[in-house]
Order: structure tokens, then C-alpha cells, then sequence
């Protein structure tokens, strides 16, 4: 069950699962004896003392959930609701909004709407705060309780008012639930170019993307000019099928390594040979909301110069969590390493910043809208090499080729302007390289 586990609802993530019998458990000294002592004495304190009568169950829940919070915002204890809550989300098909989201100050902050989901459809992006479920104040709740408030029957209606940053006022948005059905690849041809769209990392990523391949060569009966793959807010998940879709465009060489906690604690992926896509050009779609296991993917692509990355920075989550089990259905969900691209560079904070910078000019809330990143929140790891201020500082800045409005762009019966961009920049690719094999980039 835990093996099809690919992220929660609350933070993007990837994912690593380790058996509980293989976590080493640290030696306890004398000063944490005293401390323990200490959260003991405040303990009986207050459930003794305080107000109202709380619960033993409840205190030491809270003091668990301390405890991992104060390390980084990934790290998070799953009890049996949250266990199961994270399976069935992961699974299968619920009825929700398709909505990846984080507390900020008692807010909910959206990370990403996932892709052809209720909430892309009625137009909830990332950065947007989410206030109110049909007029009910969730401010100040947890992140639990407002997934529980935003998942329901499928086909039912629930009204979300949205703060967003550069709009005068709140507005309401009716989202009818729907059942969110997480599939990991999708593929269509324009123009001779296949697209692919991974929107998550399941198990079956790898599988899908080559299987997508062979259907685009048979829709076009022969080989596309060459390939769009979009990982346009796509928040991670298995690392392993990370690997594995980088491989796929892949000849040879290290995809990435995750390093733990001990200088020791080194493990690196390689590319097997053969590249799938047999050296036609390739472009990677990102923005902020690429997460993890994208990044990953971007990051290979990116310095093996097997590909053009294009779009927006992405979101700067150089970590893996390690799903510990506790019980049958409790677990620890644990940062336990960093990963690395295949020069040893983090994308912890920084992100990758693409080779061409292209805004998404099809969004009308493109200059007022404030994007998340991993940078952003709270207790996030801080990059060990730092991170270069000109990259953020530059992310974003007006190029004189991108000045046309939505409007314009619409009138052209343009809806996605990265996308166009991308149709375009391989169409010169393909032409450029139709004497030979196109951009290999060996």
C-alpha cells in the first residue's frame, strides 16, 4: 500500500519509503534527560492547571506535531486519520477541489491547482489565499481541517472565497467537487510536436511517458519533430520515477544523488543507455509550482544539455522525506536526505532557473499575482552552498520579446502562451536538424 504513495495534500513532496526496523535511533544523553524532565513537569502542569480539562491524547499530539514543525515545513506525523487520509488521496478517487495547499499564519495558501482538476477549471492559482468554505472562517484551523472541508460527495457545490494578492477584494468562487482521478500522464500532438504532460510521480510515470511516446508516433505515423514535456506545476512525488523519466530522454551519466545526514550517506542514480526519444529535441515546460521530483527531472535534462528548460523559475525543494512506519497505520513522515543534480548543485531555495525565461503572458493576474516557493515558507532547509540573489532577483523581469496582453494573446486564439512558445522554438529545432539527428546533446 505505502509503495503507491506519491504526495499529501498540504506540501509537495518526494518520497523515499525506509521499514521502521532500519531507522537508527539516536543516543539519548544526560542533558536530554533533563530536558525531558522539563516537557514532563510542563506537561502535568498543564493538564492540571489549565483552563479547561484537555485530554491527555490531545496534549501529546500536540506536542508531537511541535516537535516536527520546528524542523521544516515537510516533516509531519500521520495518525490513523491522516495515514488514511493520504492513501485514499493517493489511491484512488475522492470527491476534492484538485488543490495543493500550505498554512501560512493561519491561512491556506495555494502551492498549485493541479491540472484539469474543479479548482484549475474556475480559475484558482497558486499564491491565492483561501479565507472561507461557504462562508464558514477558516482562518486560524489547521491544514487537516480545511482538507476535510474542501473534500466531500462528488457533484456537490462548496463556495471558497479567495484573497488574492493584487485584487482590491475578496471574491467567491462555486467549485462543484469532483472525483479527483490523479493521472500521471497525458499526451496530445500539435503541430507535429508531442506533448507530454506528467501532472504527479506515481509508480507509473516511467511506464506511461514511454507508452505515450509510441502513441504519439502511431498518431502521426513516423516520428515527431520532437517532444514537449510540461511539468508545469507538477509538485513531485517518487524519486525513483524521477530517475526513470530522465533516463528515458537519457543516453548515460548521473541523473542525481541524495546525500543524508553523514558524508557517508551518498547514493546516485545513473542513466542506463539508450535515449527513447533517439536525439530529437526536447523541451521541459516549468514554473513555480515544478516541485521536487520536476525538479529533478529539469535539473538532468537541464545539465546533461539534453534539453531546454523553459518558463518560470520553479519552486526550490531540494529535499526527501523518508515515510517511517509506526504502526499499521500511523507513520512519520521525515526529511532524511537532500538530492543533487548531476554536478552537485541544490535546487534547495534557489530552484532551476530555466535556459530561456518565459512568462506565462496568457494569465491576466500574471504582474500582481505572488507566487510560493519553497524559500517562502517557514522552517524551510537553507541551501549548505547559498543561494545566488541575482537568480531570484532577475526571476520574472520584463523581456521585450513577451509584451503581448491576454487579450491580444486570446484574440490570436492563443490560450497558453508557454505552450506556444515551446510549439514554436521546437518547430525551428526540428527544421534545423531534418539533414541529420537533432540536438543530441552529447
Amino acid at each position: 500500500m505505502a509503495s503507491n504513495l506519491i504526495r499529501s495534500l498540504g506540501l509537495v513532496s518526494a518520497f523515499a519509503l525506509i521499514p521502521a526496523a532500519t531507522a537508527a535511533l539516536a543516543q539519548v544523553d544526560v542533558d536530554t534527560y533533563r530536558e525531558l524532565d522539563r516537557f514532563m513537569s510542563v506537561f502535568e502542569r498543564v493538564r492540571s492547571e489549565y483552563v479547561e480539562e484537555v485530554d491527555d491524547k490531545t496534549l501529546l499530539r500536540g506536542a508531537i506535531d511541535g516537535m516536527l514543525a520546528s524542523l521544516d515545513p515537510h516533516s509531519s506525523y500521520l495518525d490513523e486519520r491522516g495515514f488514511k487520509q493520504m492513501m485514499t488521496t493517493t489511491e484512488g478517487e475522492y470527491g476534492g477541489l484538485g488543490l495543493n495547499v500550505t498554512m501560512e499564519d493561519g491561512a491556506v495558501k495555494v502551492i498549485a491547482a493541479i491540472e484539469d482538476t474543479p479548482a484549475a477549471r474556475a480559475g484558482i492559482k497558486a499564491g491565492d489565499y483561501l479565507t472561507h468554505f461557504n462562508g464558514k472562517l477558516i482562518y486560524g484551523g489547521t491544514l487537516d481541517e480545511a482538507v476535510d472541508m474542501m473534500k466531500g460527495p462528488p457533484g456537490t457545490a462548496i463556495k471558497v472565497t479567495v484573497v488574492r494578492p493584487g485584487r482590491d477584494k475578496p471574491f467567491d468562487v462555486s467549485i462543484n467537487r469532483a472525483v479527483i482521478n490523479l493521472k500521471s500522464v497525458k499526451w496530445q500532438v500539435k503541430d507535429r510536436v508531442g506533448i507530454i504532460d506528467v501532472n504527479n510521480f506515481d509508480r507509473n510515470v516511467t511506464e506511461a511517458t514511454l507508452a505515450a511516446m509510441t502513441a504519439i508516433d502511431k498518431s502521426l505515423g513516423a516520428k515527431p519533430l520532437g517532444y514537449i514535456l510540461d511539468l508545469r506545476s507538477n509538485p513531485g512525488g517518487l524519486l525513483d520515477q524521477a530517475v526513470g523519466l530522465s533516463d528515458v530522454f537519457l543516453e548515460r551519466g548521473e541523473v542525481a544523488s541524495q546525500r543524508g545526514r553523514k558524508k557517508s550517506d551518498i547514493e546516485r542514480f545513473y542513466a542506463r543507455p539508450g535515449d527513447a526519444a533517439n536525439g530529437l529535441p526536447v523541451i521541459v515546460l516549468v514554473d513555480e509550482g515544478s516541485a521536487s521530483a520536476s525538479e529533478v527531472v529539469a535539473g538532468a535534462l537541464q545539465e546533461h544539455r539534453r534539453a531546454i528548460v523553459m518558463g518560470q523559475r520553479t519552486f526550490g525543494k531540494g529535499s526527501v522525506q523518508s515515510l517511517l512506519p509506526l504502526t499499521r497505520d500511523t507513520a512519520l513522515r521525515l526529511t532524511t536526505e537532500r538530492y543533487y543534480t548531476p554536478s552537485g548543485r541544490s535546487v534547495q531555495e534557489g530552484g532551476i532557473t530555466p535556459d530561456l525565461v518565459v512568462p506565462q503572458l496568457s494569465d491576466p493576474d500574471l504582474a500582481n499575482r505572488r507566487v510560493v516557493r519553497e524559500s517562502d515558507l517557514r522552517r524551510h532547509l537553507v541551501n549548505e552552498t547559498g543561494v545566488d540573489d541575482k537568480v531570484i532577483q532577475n526571476d520574472g523581469k520584463p523581456d521585450p520579446r513577451f509584451t503581448a496582453t491576454p487579450a491580444e494573446l486570446k484574440k490570436q486564439g492563443i490560450e497558453d502562451f508557454q505552450l506556444h512558445y515551446a510549439l514554436q522554438t521546437i518547430a525551428r529545432l526540428g527544421k534545423a536538424g531534418a539533414g541529420g539527428p537533432a540536438r543530441s546533446g552529447r
